[in-house]
């Protein structure tokens, strides 16, 4: 049995990631709670309460005023009463899912389990029902690891804005309903990030960090009894990992005790379970002398180049909660977005949403379909694979700015490569209309034995000084990326 960790960097730094995330690379994540009811988009609990936002105007004339109808009152109107588990699971991993990962909690202080800390979860109100226990029985049915996010961390300041109240209008200066001691449990007693002339236009400040230590202390009670009802294989926390402080010039302290103590106790119940850790931590602090202790998290972003340990990035094909404004991604997009991470020795994470009744609509079930048509081409090029010496060849790259996920214009000199033992995969993001591949990047040293095309069969070639000429078919296996299967 391997030993286990202590609640330390010098401890947790020891860590090693376990080799099932590392075959996985595509995953897929359940990002559902009551914020899903009105269907308008991602931090609807927070910006309900800012008046004159887009929500905060939509929640007004749909379900009245915030001192009247709160975000408790949304959280009783989620029923997700069309929530099939078990046929939704069977569905991801037909669309290539190795992995399963559902929400545990959002900001919005709800949790998807029966919690004995917080009468506001989904067993207690609204679906009644276990949502996390749901997923994990239909992950396991599956043989997927199943995996939970936390998104508690950043809540007690967060969420300040249920204090606020109206600054104009007919109902100017009455409290919103977080005012309302009957529910200082769920909304939670945190006036003091709660400032006299505030900007309350600021709706997008992320404050992650609270000094508060009776709110950390009731996180890490929190994390353990996630923790212990579920064994996850995976936990991830939707910002660094909990609780650096900033100290005057802007730096983070090293005060993350209460954050090193819920990673040592996952991995330790692993431990416990299996004889040995094989859960993961995702957190996204991109300091290696931070992120180490689990495995780097990048929301809606990526790395430039091959790391060396791996990576995760999260995520979605619209909004993060469903959104009846949003486009969605389509299938190309999301599967060019995954061979050019898993390249860089990354996995993909990706957010399918639901609606409040717990099912997908016509549009998110045609994306996963065409995923599935994929993989059934090209999934033996990406699961169990690794990162070859280079990552890419070719004139075009993803943007790496923020949160921006724009489609690349892609053109037939684009290829990401992993490998396989002695096999190299070339994935092909666009087909020259000559129908011949050529591929720079092998040196002279690699002779090539054979080449196949992933849904076609063997192709010619030639190689000549290193350089790798492949003959393709007039029609190709996949209307999406195609692969290559170079044999050395």
């Amino acid at each position: 049995m391997s030993s286990p960790f202590k609640p330390s960097f010098e401890s947790l730094l020891n860590y090693a990631c376990p080799s099932w995330f590392r075959d996985a690379k595509f995953g897929i994540w359940s990002h559902w709670g009551p914020q899903s009811v009105p269907m308008y988009g991602d931090w609807y609990a927070r910006h309900m309460y800012v008046q004159d936002h887009p929500q905060y105007l939509y929640h007004l004339r749909h379900y009245g005023h915030p001192s009247k109808f709160g975000y408790k009152d949304i959280c009783k109107l989620w029923k997700a009463e069309n929530f099939d588990p078990e046929g939704l699971m069977a569905l991801y991993k037909k669309a290539g899912a190795r992995y399963f990962v559902a929400q545990a909690m959002h900001h919005d202080h709800f949790f998807n389990y029966p919690s004995q800390l917080n009468r506001f979860n989904s067993v207690a109100m609204g679906p009644r029902k276990d949502i996390c226990g749901l997923w994990k029985a239909a992950a396991r049915k599956q043989g997927l690891p199943f995996g939970l996010t936390e998104h508690l961390g950043a809540t007690f300041s967060w969420w300040r804005t249920n204090k606020w109240c109206d600054s104009h209008g007919p109902l100017a200066g009455v409290p919103y309903d977080g005012n309302d001691p009957e529910y200082r449990d769920f909304y939670l007693d945190n006036y003091e990030h709660v400032k006299e002339g505030e900007d309350r236009r600021d709706t997008e400040a992320r404050p992650w960090y609270t000094p508060n230590k009776g709110f950390r202390e009731y996180w890490l009670k929190v994390m353990r009894e996630v923790i212990d009802l579920y064994e996850p294989d995976l936990l991830y926390s939707d910002g660094a990992l909990p609780f650096g402080t900033l100290d005057q010039s802007g730096a983070q302290s090293a005060d993350f005790a209460e954050g090193l103590a819920a990673v040592a106790h996952l991995y330790n119940t692993s431990i416990r379970k299996h004889g040995e850790n094989r859960a993961v931590y995702n957190q996204k602090d991109r300091r290696p002398e931070i992120y180490r202790v689990g495995v780097l998290d990048i929301e809606k972003s990526q790395l430039p180049g091959i790391n060396p340990d791996p990576w995760q990035t999260d995520t979605c094909i619209g909004n993060w909660f469903y959104d009846v404004r949003q486009k969605f991604k389509k299938p190309g997009h999301v599967i060019e977005m995954l061979a050019d991470i898993i390249s860089k020795n990354g996995c993909m994470l990706l957010n399918i949403l639901q609606k409040p009744d717990g099912s997908i609509d016509e549009e998110t079930r045609y994306l996963l379909d065409e995923l599935a048509g994929w993989f059934a081409i090209c999934g033996e090029a990406v699961h169990g694979s690794r990162p070859w010496r280079l990552s890419n060849e070719g004139d075009s790259r993803v943007l790496m700015e923020g949160f921006k996920e724009e489609e690349v214009a892609w053109n037939s000199s684009d290829f990401r490569f992993v490998q396989k033992g002695s096999t190299l995969y070339a994935f092909q993001f666009r087909a020259p209309e000559n129908r011949v591949a050529v591929i720079k990047s092998l040196s002279p040293s690699e002779k090539v034995k054979s080449v196949k095309l992933l849904g076609h069969g063997e192709c010619q070639f030639q190689q000549a000084f290193g350089v790798l000429s492949v003959k393709l078919p007039e029609r190709m296996p996949s209307a999406y990326v195609n692969t290559l299967a170079i044999a050395l």
